[in-house]
């Protein structure tokens, strides 16, 4: 047991090449994406709704289509079934969640300008937690507005799950759920921390065999 930490202190402890370094800086600008794009899409389909009713969710804002007045309808036909109003406000997500990818983006620079294989590793761990947390936070978030209704709706429906990705029918409702760029943009931040992380292992495997 003490060679095997000895044998992964030693590995941690290696430096970073620049391809490690400049993958570090690329999954830096990727972050941007959570602040200029959406990150997840909701559109709602009926027969009095041909076009549809769009919804993006940005990391920090709820932006409806047809200039906001989509989110609008949506919340006048949640009050006839008892579910609470979309609101920016009830998103608690939207004050985290730029703050935590903008510290995300500042652990990535110091892992490359810092450059060890720990710092790698480091901030990849907590990558995937931040996304694994947000993933269970928007899905929570789901749940709660579909079985949290008012018992004293106009209509009564049996509480529902929206879906978090892909299709479901509600009611006379088609719903599609779908991840945008922003969250396109997060994802390939993960690819290219995993590819640093990788890189920096097979240059650590050349060297050591040379």
């Amino acid at each position: 047991m003490r060679a095997i930490l000895e044998k992964s202190n030693r590995l941690l402890d290696e430096p970073l090449d620049m391809a490690p370094r400049g993958l570090l800086v690329l999954a830096t600008l990727c972050l941007l994406g959570a602040y200029l794009f959406p990150l997840w899409n909701l559109t709602m389909f009926a027969p009095q709704y041909p076009d549809g009713l769009r919804m993006d969710i940005y990391s920090y804002k709820l932006d409806g289509g047809n200039k906001g007045q989509d989110v609008k309808e949506i919340n006048v036909l949640n009050h006839y079934i008892g579910m609470h109003d979309l609101r920016a406000d009830d998103f608690t997500e939207f004050k985290w969640i730029p703050f935590v990818v903008g510290i995300m983006g500042l652990l990535f620079l110091r892992a490359a300008v810092l450059g060890k294989m720990a710092h790698v590793v480091d901030v990849l761990v907590l990558y995937v937690y931040f996304g694994l947390f947000s993933l269970w936070s928007f899905g929570y978030k789901m749940y709660s507005y579909g079985h949290n209704l008012s018992p004293t709706a106009s209509v009564r429906v049996d509480p529902f799950m929206p879906p978090l990705f892909g299709y479901k029918k509600l009611a006379n409702f088609e719903v599609y759920s779908y991840p945008q760029a922003g969250s396109y943009a997060l994802g390939l931040a993960a690819v290219l921390l995993a590819a640093s992380a990788f890189v920096a292992w097979r240059q650590v495997r050349s060297a050591r065999a040379a």
